[in-house]
């Protein structure tokens, strides 16, 4: 663990370096395709989680919440996946990273941040091809549209530094 600012980690940030540098999960997402199916899996659980939340909110049914707690637990679990594979790239604070996993971090950031645009321009456009041929009321759309966009751009930096994550190098044997 290294710092990149005059702040020294505090107890907290010791802490969590050693929880996200924890190897005893690393089975979980060793190989690209464990991490791949990892951010597959978040994301598909993200927007399940979704579509009950938006369906509890839409209609006076109580089962989409139910839906929405049963879906939490794995939804931590394979935020955790995805955090160990990081290494915490995204959850510690700058003066526990280096200064490669800051660039890193910056790196992800922006990329994120270019899906998310191009997302909501998307949005965007759905919500007004469907108001103006009058297949969908503008308002009646906005609330999932918005929630699932704030979704997204919160989740992004995630997802795409878990799938940009590259393989730890192999341990040299040694010849003795």
């Amino acid at each position: 663990m290294t710092t990149t600012g005059t702040t020294a980690p505090t107890r907290h940030d010791r802490r969590m370096f050693a929880v996200m540098n924890d190897g005893r999960a690393s089975a979980l997402y060793a190989t690209a395709t464990r991490r791949r199916t990892a951010v597959a899996g978040h994301a598909v659980l993200t927007a399940a989680g979704l579509v009950a939340g938006i369906g509890a909110y839409a209609t006076d049914h109580r089962w989409p919440a139910f839906v929405l707690l049963a879906l939490l637990l794995p939804w931590c679990v394979a935020t955790g996946v995805i955090n160990g594979a990081t290494r915490g790239l995204l959850e510690l604070r700058t003066r526990v990273l280096d200064e490669r996993q800051v660039a890193e971090r910056d790196r992800v950031r922006a990329r994120a941040h270019r899906l998310t645009t191009l997302l909501l321009a998307s949005a965007f456009g759905v919500v007004a091809v469907g108001h103006w041929t009058g297949r969908a009321d503008a308002g009646t759309l906005l609330a999932p549209v918005l929630a699932t966009v704030f979704v997204a751009h919160c989740l992004m930096p995630l997802w795409v530094a878990g799938l940009g994550v590259r393989d730890e190098p192999e341990q040299e044997e040694e010849l003795f």
